[in-house]
């Protein structure tokens, strides 16, 4: 990563990105000023929390339906005692997709209290508690996202975290597109926790696409965007990004952009419907 973020200040300057970044920035503007965001954001923004926890499902191989998902949001349903393996997944994203509502201040002034909460919320019953909210140590690894290639070794995530943190504290002047993009891709290729680093990684960029204004709203549905080019499309991506070559970040920066003009996209038909009173 200390590559990315030595050139930090130059990555808009690779071919095509200052276009996707601005392509980006006009979707959500446009999304802001949308009828039904006059009065009726919490509504809007509760419902992209629902879609992006149903993708976010989805791109971990967890499909539920988005009418269950809806229900175990508002309290009106809840999860088996006994979940499934595909249901303990997609309780994980409900759950992180639903807590990074509360983290929007913490991830740009204490981003590695905002990652443990998030992986709490989406490893409980997945790991052992002595292993939430904690890096992974020792001899632990992780089987998640193989195709990235091998997860970064415990020894070196301290570093790649403090790297993670100065990315979101520091004041580089970035586009918001480009830091949420480095921090989704830095979590989900180094991998910091056993379980749970796609689900995180997508909850975190969401967090951080809110918290730096790209969408205050927070209603752009940042994981259906990511979904929507489909998971080899998304994981390809995230592998390109891996090599640390221009065209690797390149690819996985403009994969980005795309994600939140379609995440900005769902997030103008949830507020056609919620004008026309049209949620289920």
């Amino acid at each position: 990563m200390s590559d990315v973020l030595a050139s930090l200040t130059t990555l808009a300057q690779l071919p095509g990105v200052a276009e996707q970044v601005t392509a980006a920035r006009e979707a959500c503007e446009r999304l802001r000023w949308h009828e039904a965001l006059r009065r009726r954001v919490p509504e809007a923004s509760a419902e992209s929390r629902i879609r992006g926890a149903q993708a976010s499902a989805a791109l971990e191989g967890a499909t539920v339906p988005v009418d269950l998902v809806r229900d175990v949001m508002r309290g009106a349903a809840q999860w088996p005692l006994r979940p499934d393996p595909v249901e303990q997944v997609a309780r994980g994203a409900v759950q992180a997709t639903a807590e990074s509502e509360h983290l929007r201040a913490l991830v740009t002034r204490a981003p590695l209290q905002a990652l443990a909460r998030l992986h709490v919320a989406a490893a409980t019953g997945l790991l052992a508690p002595d292993q939430l909210g904690r890096p992974r140590t020792g001899a632990e690894d992780s089987a998640e996202l193989l195709d990235l290639g091998p997860a970064a070794p415990p020894a070196a995530l301290g570093e790649r975290l403090e790297q993670l943190v100065s990315l979101l504290t520091g004041e580089s002047g970035a586009p918001a597109l480009l830091v949420a993009a480095l921090v989704h891709a830095e979590i989900a290729t180094m991998r910091p926790f056993v379980r749970g680093n796609g689900v995180v990684a997508r909850a975190m960029e969401r967090a951080v696409v809110q918290a730096t204004g790209l969408d205050p709203t927070g209603v752009v549905v940042t994981e259906a965007g990511h979904a929507a080019q489909g998971g080899p499309a998304y994981l390809g991506a995230l592998a390109a990004y891996g090599t640390g070559t221009r065209q690797g970040v390149t690819l996985w920066l403009g994969h980005c952009a795309a994600a939140v003009i379609a995440g900005a996209a769902a997030g103008e038909q949830i507020c056609d419907a919620v004008r026309a009173g049209r949620l289920s």
